[in-house]
């Protein structure tokens, strides 16, 4: 079926482990309930598996509104709580110019063309960790 409206994300979004790094790919619009969900998902799994980012690739949204644009912000910065990095990859022209439109800024959030670059991003800016010690932002 090929219709011109994006799909509702609804219920789970996979979260999958590349390495050090998440990656959450969003599809079509993020309702409330699924956009918690992730954001309890992707904490939880930071914090029990130690990884050093998280990679949301967004190709595949058309529209960014104000809740996605605060959703992803509450990402990055539950992200930066737990020692871990946020990048968004693959924005569209259109949704960049509307993000612009609505004041919105996303602070804490690293962005990058396409999820290779994001992974790329990721990896050159890795913290450093100290043994016994936490962790420690790379200069």
């Amino acid at each position: 079926m090929n219709d011109a409206h994006p799909r509702p994300v609804t219920g789970h979004v996979p979260v999958l482990r590349l390495g050090d790094v998440l990656l959450v790919t969003l599809q079509g619009d993020l309702h409330d309930s699924t956009a918690q969900q992730l954001q309890q998902d992707l904490a939880e799994t930071i914090s029990r598996t130690g990884v050093r980012g998280v990679l949301i690739d967004i190709s595949g949204v058309e529209i960014v509104d104000s809740f996605l644009g605060r959703v992803l912000a509450e990402i990055a910065a539950q992200a930066k709580l737990l020692a871990a990095r946020t990048v968004v990859a693959g924005m569209r022209p259109a949704v960049a110019i509307t993000l612009v439109e609505l004041g919105l800024s996303l602070p804490g959030l690293s962005t990058a063309l396409s999820t290779e670059a994001g992974m790329e991003l990721l990896a050159r800016q890795a913290p450093v960790r100290r043994p016994g010690g936490p962790r420690q932002e790379s200069p």
